[in-house]
């Protein structure tokens, strides 16, 4: 039995810390949980949640932390479903047992009641150790599918993309970009120069209510300064990228995406309500993934959410869970 275990209290100042440390061995594999994106949401919208943020050392050494917020008694990582697609613990590779260990005990120790977890992917910490361990310790466990995200494996051109997809979706993508050609000369291109991106973000929030009522609603006040915020921050570390259909000087669609870890993933998007006819929605997307090949990225994630346009585009879905853990 491995003894020399012990856990620490953190801030986002030391997580960012060892987030940018080569030698921390931490596997730091979603946007959500990196520590600007914690600290971001966190300043925002906490609304009086206790911060439990923890790393658990041996020798010294983290072996894994936990981003957690304490409401009414249960824990849960720090994010909202609204905003933070998928959730998981921040670990290094093969201490997962040790460390779900030492975090159940500590929260128990502390009087919490238990974990409530959300949006979860199959390939989580949570769903491959969390939930066997905490089996294994007796613990009741209950965990149900609560949505869906998409995703593509890229190939290497876009021709073979195209024909990977079924037949009527591949001839109407063709003839959507086509027709577009109709007003004018149409171009997409990349804003990802930081100053570039922080001002591109006055655009879309432009476009942003526009394009749906829902979305509309969507985008508080509350909710633009955090959009605001966030696309500083991971601006300063080159994360955030925005994709703009445009023609001449004039906006037509605009795409948010994350491009990390050689993946991009595509967090939200916003067009021209007056040219909805066009499609310039869905090509937008289109031309985000023919741009995300033609850089060589590895995989295209249209993250949560079960949207048709995805699998139009050829997303393959991927269950999400939601996991309650009671002490």
């Amino acid at each position: 039995m491995i003894t020399n275990l012990k856990i620490t209290r953190e801030t986002f100042d030391t997580l960012a810390t060892y987030q940018s440390s080569s030698d921390s061995g931490l596997d730091w594999n979603l946007v959500f949980t990196l520590p600007v994106w914690l600290k971001a949401w966190w300043q925002n919208f906490h609304s009086g949640a206790e911060l439990y943020l923890k790393a658990v050392r041996q020798e010294g050494k983290i072996t894994g932390i936990a981003p957690l917020q304490i409401k009414n008694g249960i824990a849960s990582i720090i994010g909202s479903v609204n905003i933070c697609d998928y959730h998981d613990f921040i670990l290094s590779p093969g201490n997962e047992k040790n460390f779900f260990n030492i975090l159940l005990d500590d929260l128990n120790r502390q009087g919490i009641r238990g974990l409530h977890l959300e949006t979860i992917r199959p390939d989580s910490t949570i769903i491959r150790s969390l939930v066997p361990l905490a089996e294994e310790h007796q613990l009741k466990v209950s965990t149900q599918q609560t949505d869906v995200s998409f995703d593509i494996d890229l190939p290497s051109t876009w021709e073979e993309y195209l024909s990977y997809l079924e037949s009527k979706q591949r001839h109407e993508i063709k003839r959507k970009m086509r027709n577009l050609h109709e007003i004018g000369e149409t171009n997409y291109r990349v804003i990802e120069d930081k100053n570039a991106v922080i001002e591109a973000m006055d655009n879309f929030l432009k476009l942003f209510p526009e394009a749906r009522k829902d979305k509309a609603q969507f985008m508080t006040g509350e909710m633009e300064a955090f959009f605001r915020m966030l696309a500083a921050a991971l601006a300063n570390i080159g994360i955030i990228k925005f994709g703009l259909l445009e023609i001449g000087d004039k906006s037509l669609a605009m795409v948010m995406y994350f491009d990390y870890n050689n993946n991009v993933y595509l967090y939200n998007s916003a067009y021209d309500p007056e040219y909805k006819s066009m499609s310039i929605g869905i090509i937008s997307k289109a031309r985000c993934i023919q741009d995300a090949i033609g850089k060589g990225k590895r995989k295209f994630d249209f993250l949560k959410g079960g949207e048709p346009y995805k699998s139009y585009l050829g997303g393959k879905e991927i269950p999400l869970y939601s996991c309650d853990i009671t002490f």
